[in-house]
């Protein structure tokens, strides 16, 4: 992703989580989503996201119409408890979002997004990959069930727009090449 491309991810993004969240997150929270505020955030993030990688999918004629965003895994306190401090930091990545365009949905677009995220972890050294993912996101779920991905046991719940939101976290294990490994 370069800095002409952020004003199409934020859009993206938005479309994004219209369509996959629509009745299972507050309407009023989603209709309420503003662009130009994300955008805003990418460009003053974008100068210090070495660890990260944001990728984009672009069509000809419509920009960009997918969007992924990746780096380390970002360990939440209330899930993620080891005896051994620092664990999760250096030895995970994490799938931080995978946004398409609905029109562009089932096309593939998703599928080469992931693989690229995920070579590019394992390039890095994470020993696997981690995602949450909206529990009642059924096709969210299938299309990461479908890439090798299984949930691994981990929940939690967030509050949007005051109401709760239940995630599950999927998981795989990355062999240096990115593919699934046992």
């Amino acid at each position: 992703m370069g800095a002409a491309d952020i004003d199409g991810v934020a859009r993206t993004r938005i479309e994004g989580w219209r369509h996959a969240y629509r009745g299972l997150m507050p309407q009023e929270f989603l209709d309420g989503m503003r662009p130009e505020l994300f955008a805003a955030r990418l460009r003053a993030g974008l100068p210090r996201a070495a660890d990260l990688l944001h990728l984009v999918a672009v069509e000809r004629d419509a920009g960009v119409v997918g969007w992924s965003h990746s780096g380390p895994y970002r360990p939440d306190e209330n899930v993620d408890r080891t005896d051994t401090p620092g664990v999760y930091l250096s030895s995970w990545g994490e799938l931080h979002a995978l946004y398409l365009r609905p029109p562009f949905i089932g096309h593939g677009i998703g599928r080469a997004l992931l693989a690229a995220s995920t070579r590019w972890l394992a390039e890095r050294g994470h020993r696997g990959m981690r995602l949450w993912v909206l529990r009642d996101n059924v096709i969210g779920r299938r299309f990461y069930d479908r890439a090798g991905l299984v949930p691994d046991g981990a929940e939690r719940s967030e509050l949007v727009a005051g109401t709760p939101v239940d995630e599950v976290r999927y998981a795989r294990a990355l062999d240096a090449a990115g593919a699934a490994s046992a």
